[in-house]
């Protein structure tokens, strides 16, 4: 990633602030801090609530961008460094996609409502999961960042076939899970994301254990 957008992507990471402080004198001192997963508010409280809230999760995307960025230093595995360039981009677009909820919450506190941007939250998971899915097959094996199953960390063949297979299920579920929500409810998109998210994981690692098995028994 250049250092351009390595400079850009704090003042993405601190838009929710600034969208906030600009918009603090519009909000009434008692606002909705909570809504249901059809958008509708369940819980009022004060606006310094939004503040708190606001402040504790940028500064969570802070350290996840700042973990994803360094965490090949932390690594032992021998291909790290090459990880770098893929999980900054990573980091990136999660840290971009975090700032763009917690925005979306921000306008939903101010309107009282979050009815459109559940919505929103799921096509962007779906999203998501597109663009990992377009660097699983290149992530070299580590210990912090894709299929990390016991089996895949100690063969390099596995940790190849299994990422393979996984960024093909990624992009194509998230792609299924964008275009679901765009014309299911709210709640049957949740039942949505988690049924695809799981059978993900569950291709995936039943895929791994199956090839773990195949070179044990070849290798005996």
């Amino acid at each position: 990633m250049n250092k351009l957008l390595k400079k850009i992507i704090w003042l993405i990471i601190a838009v929710p602030l600034v969208y906030l402080a600009v918009i603090w004198n519009k909000l009434p001192q008692t606002v909705a801090v909570h809504f249901t997963i059809n958008g509708i508010p369940d819980r009022f409280g004060h606006k310094n609530e939004v503040l708190v809230m606001t402040l504790i999760l940028t500064a969570l995307s802070c350290g996840t961008y700042l973990l994803l960025t360094n965490v090949y230093r932390l690594d032992p595995k021998k291909y790290s460094p090459e990880n770098k360039k893929r999980l900054d981009r990573i980091a990136f677009v999660i840290s971009l996609f975090m700032a763009f909820v917690l925005c979306l919450i921000v306008y939903s506190t101010l309107h009282g409502t979050m009815k459109s941007g559940v919505r929103f939250i799921f096509i962007g998971i779906g999203l998501l999961f597109c663009f990992i899915g377009n660097y699983m097959h290149s992530i070299k094996p580590n210990y912090f960042a894709g299929i990390r199953l016991p089996w895949t960390l100690e063969n390099e063949d596995n940790w190849r076939k299994t990422h393979l297979l996984a960024g093909k299920l990624f992009f194509a579920g998230g792609l299924l899970i964008a275009i679901a929500c765009l014309f299911t409810p709210d709640k049957a998109s949740v039942f949505v994301v988690l049924v695809i998210t799981f059978a993900i994981i569950f291709i995936c690692a039943a895929y791994s254990y199956r090839l773990h098995k195949q070179q044990k028994t070849l290798s005996n």
